[in-house]
């Protein structure tokens, strides 16, 4: 049986954007050589998704060269809207309210995506290929402008999670809802990206599953008197995050999909928490200990099936074998879910 491709995905940003800071500082890029040296023990590959603040750090430009040059992992681009130059103010308090790209004007999207991509290929000397949203946000004109700077790879959708509720712009209507998008790799078409395409952008969705409760009883999820009692008893959607599920949530979401035949596992974490203080999670060092010792466990079992990839290498695969992109079923679309707005900060 061949190994399951694993996807390490990083959202590469500054320290605690949760907090809404209006001074950014970006000290969590010297804790990166940690996680890096724990994958490698394990043949994994990070993807670094960097966004601007992260990009001018030299101390990250440092570790994200040599992490290139030993064909250790990947960079890729992340771009949080309200402080990614071209500045454009959106709102009368942009840091604030972290307006989406998508709520932005094209010719502005335009300028931001232009700007950021050339800033890390001048960084890093190498080409950018893989992308993920800020704040998750993603729509067919953003696609589209993608693919014109040369991206190939995104991995923004959150299958069965609807980020309508968590604002940006407080005169918009929220973030992209991905409720009925597909849990499996696909090309997506620009024109409506929950869409199988036949070439193009390739979307590989992180891995989020349902639990039993959930499936069984999705409207428990959707009223908001019965969803803290539901999730309490059972979370309603588990991601391979340990921002979001517990150990043993991600090793069932693992196990689920194994046992499925998952065409991948794509794990996400950001780069703030993997410091002490960095996130509203993992305040100190004693939680940041307790999040190395889960990792240590759920990468020693994702080892013994699973073979590490960038997302970069991860399309190379899958062009190789198109058959994988065959026809969406309903059963790849998950049940909906109001999204934990905490995770649409970042």
């Amino acid at each position: 049986m061949s190994e399951t491709p694993f996807i390490i995905t990083i959202d590469t940003e500054g320290d605690d954007l949760w907090a809404r800071p209006r001074e950014i500082t970006t000290r969590n890029a010297e804790y990166l050589p940690r996680f890096q040296s724990l994958c490698e023990r394990f043949r994994f590959k990070p993807v670094y998704l960097t966004n601007y603040e992260m990009a001018v750090s030299d101390a990250f430009v440092e570790f994200g060269r040599d992490v290139l040059a030993r064909g250790a992992g990947e960079i890729g681009m992340h771009l949080h809207a309200w402080n990614s130059p071209p500045l454009h103010p959106l709102t009368d308090n942009d840091f604030r309210y972290q307006p989406y790209l998508t709520e932005y004007p094209d010719h502005v999207m335009k300028g931001k995506i232009r700007f950021l991509t050339r800033l890390l290929e001048d960084r890093f000397g190498q080409q950018m290929v893989s992308h993920r949203a800020g704040r998750w946000a993603l729509d067919g004109r953003y696609a589209a402008m993608l693919l014109d700077e040369g991206y190939r790879v995104d991995c923004s959708v959150t299958p069965g999670v609807d980020w309508r509720r968590s604002p940006g712009d407080p005169n918009g209507n929220g973030g992209s809802d991905y409720k009925h998008f597909p849990d499996r790799p696909y090309f997506l078409d620009p024109s409506d990206i929950a869409v199988p395409a036949s070439g193009g952008l390739l979307e590989v969705p992180v891995t989020i599953r349902p639990s039993n409760l959930y499936r069984n009883a999705p409207l428990a999820y959707r009223i908001r008197l019965v969803r803290r009692f539901a999730n309490k008893v059972s979370p309603g959607l588990r991601w391979l995050c340990p921002g979001q599920s517990d150990l043993d949530s991600m090793l069932q979401v693992t196990g689920e999909a194994k046992a499925q035949g998952a065409d991948h596992l794509e794990f996400m974490l950001h780069s703030s928490e993997l410091m002490p203080g960095g996130s509203r999670k993992f305040r100190d060092a004693s939680a940041i200990e307790r999040l190395y010792e889960d990792l240590e466990i759920l990468f020693e079992n994702l080892s013994t099936y699973c073979s590490g990839m960038t997302l970069k290498e991860f399309r190379s695969r899958f062009m190789k074998a198109p058959s994988q992109s065959a026809s969406i079923t309903q059963d790849d679309r998950l049940p909906n879910q109001v999204a934990n707005p905490e995770m649409a900060r970042s």
